[in-house]
């Protein structure tokens, strides 16, 4: 009898043993930040985390209102931002129904027959039986956890849950970086739609001047159709500049989440300015990033479900408990017709599933193993982009600055010419060649300009939005 006992308390000593040990075994993977990036000077306070922070309107720096008007149409209609949306909240779900298996499950049951029972049963009395059986109760099922299966399930959806809320956060930032990005790029061909407008009508008026020199024989037909050609050339780049804005205009349309046809943005022409945007540390990228976020969730999940799958290894421990009323008669609900069973205890451990059972746990640990490199890459991409951001902020405002001279240079060039060319004392391949030099500085500085305003966005993209966003207190 004692030797039946021990039996009995095996498996739950068993349990309080191994309910104390780490089923999840697993470190989290940890990349060490730089200490500063290289393009900003050392002077930084710690890091906190922020990953969670509403990142607000920060397009609102570039202070214009249409940009504000199609970020909250973005917000508000944008099929891949509902999409993300849905994902987050069927991991919610998720987590919900799995958390349920923490609690016991308490169902009703009823039922009601009319049955007859042959003369011929075991232990008959020789006679057929024929009458009715009602049924009403409820009943407790519950799996007792002693292994820690359920809780690391748990913990997987509710990491998957978090992951899935800044996966939302990151399609968030992302689509309202490409809004802007997309913006400024459209504001850039207004503003090279302008300039070639004018250089048309300054080009054509060019065009008069040397065809009215060549009919008063002043000039040449070659002078004429040198300057016919600088004018044909700046109509056709009018017309693909064109087709780009009409490109980049659909563009914004689907980010939007409207059709492109009938969608449309008034031109304006000229550059949109690009704000200054603070940058934080490198450590507090690594907690504001939400992409960071999610693949360190991630990890988390996997190594919860590691645990998950050792759990399984051991015996399922099942508690059944059930009550209520039986009768043949009306009188259902009478005392004398109460029913109970406490039970059963059920006890299943697995002896032999064909490795199925290790091959869980393998696969887990591979998934661990996958999303903990995946973790790293992510914060080795990040740091990359936040790095390539700020050097094009550096590099672009330089080429800015050069390319101005440039400029300047090119269109006092063309004045010089044009009054050679008008006292005899150059051909008009001097003004052609002028103008044109002219035509491509400008548009050159307009490209370099737009890009600085993409690097402005690309910034606050690598940084996992704008830095002065900080918790209370920070």
């Amino acid at each position: 009898m004692r030797s039946k006992h021990l039996i009995i308390a095996a498996p739950l000593v068993l349990g309080v043993m191994l309910g104390g040990c780490a089923l999840t075994p697993r470190d989290l993977p940890v990349v060490a930040p730089p200490p500063h990036f290289d393009d900003i000077p050392p002077n930084w306070a710690e890091a906190v985390p922020a990953d969670t922070i509403p990142r607000g309107p920060w397009w609102y720096a570039f202070n214009d209102a249409v940009l504000n008007d199609l970020e909250l149409r973005a917000d508000a209609a944008s099929p891949t931002l509902a999409a993300a949306l849905a994902r987050r909240d069927e991991a919610r779900a998720v987590l919900g129904e799995t958390r349920a298996d923490l609690v016991p499950e308490v169902d009703a049951v009823g039922s009601a027959e009319r049955q007859r029972v042959a003369k011929d049963r075991p232990q008959s009395q020789g006679y057929a039986v024929t009458g009715n059986n009602y049924v009403l109760g409820a009943q407790l099922n519950y799996e007792v956890d002693l292994w820690g299966r359920v809780r690391n399930e748990v913990r997987a959806a509710r990491s998957e849950e978090r992951a899935t809320e800044a996966d939302l956060a990151s399609v968030k930032l992302s689509l309202q970086a490409s809004v802007a990005d997309a913006y400024v790029r459209l504001r850039g061909l207004d503003a090279e739609q302008d300039l070639l407008v004018r250089s048309v009508d300054a080009f054509t008026k060019a065009y008069n001047l040397t065809r009215t020199r060549h009919i008063g024989g002043v000039g040449t037909a070659l002078d004429e159709n040198r300057a016919l050609t600088v004018l044909g050339n700046a109509r056709a780049l009018s017309v693909d500049v064109t087709d780009q804005r009409n490109r980049t205009e659909h563009e914004l349309a689907a980010l939007v989440g409207a059709l492109s046809s009938g969608f449309k943005v008034a031109p304006v022409g000229q550059v949109t300015q690009a704000p200054a945007v603070p940058v934080s540390t490198p450590s507090t990228l690594l907690q504001r990033r939400p992409d960071i976020a999610a693949a360190e969730r991630r990890v988390a999940e996997s190594n919860a479900r590691i645990g998950a799958a050792h759990a399984a290894l051991f015996p399922t421990i099942t508690l059944g408990l059930a009550g209520g009323f039986n009768t043949t008669g009306p009188a259902l609900l009478s005392q004398q017709n109460t029913t109970w069973a406490l039970g059963p205890l059920g006890f299943n451990l697995p002896i032999f599933d064909g490795g199925r059972r290790l091959s869980a746990v393998r696969l887990a640990r591979a998934q661990f193993d996958e999303n903990a490199a995946n973790y790293r890459n992510t914060v080795i991409t990040a740091f990359r982009e936040v790095e390539d951001s700020l050097t094009d902020a550096r590099d672009l405002a330089r080429e800015v600055t050069e390319q101005q001279i440039a400029v300047k240079a090119a269109q006092a060039t063309t004045k010089l010419s044009l009054i050679r060319y008008r006292e005899g004392a150059s051909n008009y391949l001097e003004v052609v060649t002028a103008q044109t030099d002219e035509l491509n500085s400008e548009r050159s500085l307009l490209a370099v300009q737009t890009r600085v305003s993409q690097a402005s966005v690309s910034i606050v993209r690598a940084l996992g939005g704008p830095v002065n966003e900080r918790p209370a207190g920070s």
